[in-house]
């Protein structure tokens, strides 16, 4: 579970195990090619990876008392539905990349999804001494090879109240290794109890709070073991930044607390393919390619919450559900004191 863990923060498992052994191919296609086919490829687990470290931020609307602390252990499941397993390879897009039998386009997997059974392509490359040369690839699967339809993600959470109905958040995923990936993630944020600036606020059966975070991961995958292209220092970077706002209303009983929430999600995530690659064609042709491609995707979009939360003394337990375009359930271990 752990590693599992790290490589969905990462969103790059399925391409630096599977992608990386047909890379030499596609880079001999062109960058430009390369780089498109991995947008289409990781745009679905980079938009899921950026909602999955944005849930668990709340658990209730209504503020802790001044003065006190509030730690959490927060567990989240990401669910993968069927239209981000695959994308439409339009061979009109590319330069150097067709199918077989001259198709124009084909559904192919994501870094998400599955083909079975598997798909090949044909790379054109300009060979020096023959001219246009040929090769057969088959194009790298995803995560649905192994039967995984979740994306799991997990943090360490503490808030801190300095002012009547202020609670200041961080949370955070040590940095971490599982092999030859590793992860770290940070967060901060802010939630105000707008109920509290009301005259008589204990009176109110309900509370509402409006939230604002920040959240920012980083992860690297040392391609040193697994790719087969020849060259120094490969590996894949990728880096996370999102900003969460939420209004949360919720009851302020004793021990039950109900809450729900609206929020916008707004981020953007960088991945880069590092280090020199000498792509060649047996002993007659050999390109150096140094730090091949960079790719850049922002995401955005509205998200629902509902959830309970059981409090028993310093401890509590909640359970959560989010609406959004990865549909998510959120638990979390709370202690107050």
């Amino acid at each position: 579970m752990k590693k599992l863990i790290i490589y969905s923060f990462l969103g790059l498992l399925p391409f630096t195990n599977q992608a990386q052994e047909n890379v030499n191919d596609l880079l001999a296609a062109g960058v430009a090619d390369a780089k498109r086919f991995t947008t289409d490829y990781l745009a679905p687990a980079s938009d899921g990876l950026a909602y999955g470290i944005n849930n668990g931020w709340f658990n209730s609307a209504k503020a802790t008392g001044r003065f006190k602390v509030d730690l959490s252990i927060i567990g989240n499941i990401g669910f993968i539905e069927n239209d981000k397993k695959s994308f439409q390879l339009n061979v009109a897009d590319y330069e150097n990349i067709r199918f077989p039998d001259d198709s124009p386009s084909k559904s192919v997997a994501t870094a998400l999804g599955h083909n079975d059974p598997d798909i090949t392509v044909i790379v054109t490359y300009d060979d020096p001494i023959f001219g246009n040369s040929e090769a057969e690839i088959t194009l790298p699967t995803g995560l649905g090879a192994e039967n995984i339809n979740l994306i799991p993600t997990g943090f360490l959470q503490a808030g801190f109240s300095p002012f009547v109905g202020t609670q200041l958040k961080v949370r955070f995923f040590p940095k971490t290794e599982a092999e030859d990936a590793e992860i770290g993630l940070y967060g901060v944020g802010i939630q105000q109890e707008f109920t509290k600036w009301l005259p008589a606020d204990n009176l109110w059966p309900v509370a509402v709070s409006g939230l604002v975070a920040y959240t920012r991961l980083d992860g690297n995958y040392d391609l040193a073991n697994t790719s087969t292209v020849e060259g120094e220092n490969q590996q894949i970077d990728t880096k996370v930044s999102t900003l969460l706002a939420e209004l949360i209303v919720g009851t302020k009983l004793k021990i039950i607390n109900f809450y729900g929430a609206v929020g916008y999600l707004t981020g953007t995530s960088t991945t880069d393919l590092l280090g020199t690659y000498r792509v060649s064609d047996g002993a007659l042709f050999s390109e150096e390619i140094v730090d091949p491609f960079s790719i850049e995707q922002d995401v955005s979009g509205v998200r629902a919450t509902v959830g309970a939360n059981l409090k028993l003394g310093f401890f509590g337990l909640n359970a959560d559900y989010t609406l959004a375009e990865f549909n998510s359930a959120t638990v979390g271990i709370n202690f107050s004191f």
